[in-house]
């Protein structure tokens, strides 16, 4: 809480894109994080866009399908090394404090089964506590579901950390770890698996504080970073394809607005 006297003052960190593969292992001058956050490729080669409207002409079955269809997401999806990619982030996340309620963490969104596959590989990385995540949406994109009965609301992710508890700022109140999928009407898309800003912008507002570093390592659209930048945090992200970093830039992180706090 501001004292009467103080007055707000605009906290900004400007967001940095590599345009790179962390699975390059060069050495770059990025800081330890206290926040990972990562999309990792779900790995669902040709029906990649099974779940997502533009399977058909402007989304519409009625006119038949488009281009997409029987596609995959990104050609470079099938040289993704979960092991390097752990590997990579048990590098980047500081090390353990002594004290408590300081700890980094990751957080990793991923298909429904490659959880378990997460939590075991990161076990022999240190990261040996997990939460499991749901994030609910109030819609379903599985368009090609569309006459099943129960069609997919959700997508998922695991929190992984080492042994203490990660940074919490909950202000005393529990984090249930089902979260609502908060819509984006303002960022540019730019990526079909792209997060909204605003959900991200909570999950870094309880894991982290003002000032601290927050990396993703599969920086897509860049909407990590951008979350990051709009809460006062330090961000760093890697992106490998050309199309998509030049994007990142030039559409949703060129023009962002200092945050008053």
């Amino acid at each position: 809480m501001l004292e009467s006297n103080e007055k707000p003052q605009k906290l900004f960190h400007s967001p940095v894109l590599i345009n790179d593969h962390f699975q390059n292992f060069r050495s770059y001058n990025v800081p330890r994080a206290q926040l990972v956050i990562a999309d990792i490729p779900y790995n669902i080669g040709k029906n990649a866009y099974g779940s997502n409207p533009q399977w058909y002409v402007d989304g519409d079955n009625a006119n038949g399908q488009s281009e997409l269809a029987g596609k995959e997401f990104f050609d470079t999806d099938k040289d993704f090394k979960i092991t390097e990619f752990m590997h990579f982030c048990s590098k980047l996340i500081k090390p353990e404090p002594k004290e408590t309620g300081k700890a980094g963490c990751m957080i990793v969104f991923c298909a429904f089964e490659q959880q378990f596959q997460l939590i075991e590989l990161a076990k022999q990385y240190g990261f040996k506590n997990y939460i499991n995540l749901v994030f609910r949406k109030n819609f379903s994109a599985q368009v090609l579901k569309a006459n099943m009965r129960i069609v997919g609301n959700c997508e998922y992710g695991v929190l992984l950390y080492r042994d203490k508890l990660p940074k919490f700022n909950n202000n005393g109140k529990m984090v249930m770890n089902c979260i609502d999928w908060d819509r984006d009407t303002v960022t540019s898309k730019i990526h079909p698996t792209q997060k909204p800003v605003p959900m991200l912008e909570r999950l870094i507002d309880i894991f982290t504080d003002r000032d601290d570093v927050v990396i993703d390592p599969c920086a897509g659209s860049g909407s990590t970073l951008k979350a990051a930048a709009q809460r006062g945090r330090k961000a760093y992200g890697f992106e490998i394809k050309k199309n998509f970093y030049r994007d990142a830039i030039e559409k949703v992180l060129l023009n962002l607005q200092p945050t008053l706090f």
